[in-house]
């Protein structure tokens, strides 16, 4: 019996791959053990239970910016980390670590590599964190979702999907997603999110005040479907062919109406939209380090999408750049095509391979 320790956590987008590699795992072998090491802070500690995988704590050490306290008490907080994992990967006699990303997983790499136990990296963003680039260095395998990730030794497997995304078939579901959303199943469709809290200038530019693209949308014989994020106060104009929801309880069925989608560029968004092979207009996040538009570069350099900097996206650019995607059958069939060459379905499978490939040359498992 082989027994498998994820670790991981703190946002969704290190959560759901855990969770799509473990479900793998799991499916594949139901002798097999599979255990999560997470934080408490971090959303693992309501996602995995939920899941039905066994949590493993190891204490939150953020890496120190500056120096400052913190910074001084870093080093014992982080070795007091380094040996809660190491307790754990004894106790239950773990055969191989696999990180994600987080808080987590850099104790976890140190602890693994000082216990001769075989570790994987897979990286789901183009610019890698912190924990994953020192990770990386001495790892079993690095499995990026990106291509062009600055990861040593890094191949590109892809993004473990969740299984919904990765079987839907997206005509077989059409009727059901347009009477879901009430929508007409026979007349395209546009899909605009900007993931559960909603984007401020995605609902400025298709639907709020004077200059809102929402009536150009349909003007050109399109519908518009419009997840405006839970918080939103954004009014429903209550027009037959725009959908207002705050939130999209069933991503599958949205993605199986939907013909060209318009979006922010996180890692998971970017990887499900590429691997369904759907033309995209993504309008990276501007706060942070520049990852959302990193995420999108290889789908826009193969031409499955178009990037639109946030400070630019208004109902004018939308007029002047969606709406004559909209009115293009032809260049939209090319960029669903050139969707296929990034995107992947079988991003768990590869993760897993990978997995497999570590254990076997360590003799363990």
């Amino acid at each position: 019996m082989t027994t498998y320790l994820l670790a991981g956590g703190g946002t969704a987008g290190h959560v759901n791959p855990l969770l799509a590699v473990a479900d793998a795992l799991r499916a594949r072998d139901a002798d097999a053990e599979v255990l999560v090491l997470g934080t408490r802070e971090g959303l693992e500690a309501r996602l995995v239970p939920e899941r039905g995988y066994e949590l493993l704590f190891v204490d939150k050490v953020p890496f120190p910016r500056r120096p400052n306290t913190a910074a001084a008490a870093f080093p014992a907080k982080f070795q007091r980390a380094i040996a809660q994992v190491r307790g754990h990967l004894a106790d239950r006699r773990v055969d191989v670590v696999v990180g994600f990303g987080g808080y987590a997983s850099a104790p976890a790499y140190v602890a693994a590599r000082r216990a001769g136990v075989p570790f994987v990296v897979h990286e789901a963003n183009a610019r890698p964190g912190l924990a994953n680039v020192l990770g990386a260095r001495r790892a079993a395998g690095v499995g990026v979702a990106f291509e062009g990730t600055p990861l040593k030794r890094s191949r590109v497997v892809g993004m473990p999907l969740r299984r919904e995304i990765v079987t839907l078939d997206r005509e077989a579901l059409r009727a059901e997603a347009a009477e879901h959303f009430g929508l007409d199943p026979a007349k395209p469709v546009v899909l605009v999110f900007g993931g559960s809290l909603g984007a401020q200038r995605l609902n400025e530019a298709f639907g709020e005040g004077h200059g809102a693209a929402w009536r150009d949308v349909l003007d050109a014989g399109w519908q518009l479907l419009h997840a405006t994020g839970e918080r939103s106060t954004l009014p429903d104009p209550g027009v037959p062919g725009y959908a207002v929801r705050r939130y999209l309880d069933r991503m599958d069925l949205a993605f199986a109406l939907t013909d060209v989608v318009v979006s922010r560029a996180g890692a998971a968004t970017v990887s499900e939209i590429s691997a369904l092979g759907i033309p995209t207009v993504y309008v990276p996040y501007a706060v942070g380090n520049g990852e959302q538009a990193l995420n999108a570069s290889s789908a826009v350099r193969a031409g499955a999408a178009i990037l639109i900097p946030d400070a630019g996206f208004t109902g004018d650019r939308v007029r002047s750049e969606v709406i004559p995607l909209l009115t293009d059958e032809a260049r939209r069939a090319t960029m669903a095509a050139a969707a296929a060459s990034v995107g992947t379905r079988t991003g768990t499978e590869n993760v897993v391979a990978m997995i497999d490939e570590a254990v076997q040359h360590s003799g363990r498992g």
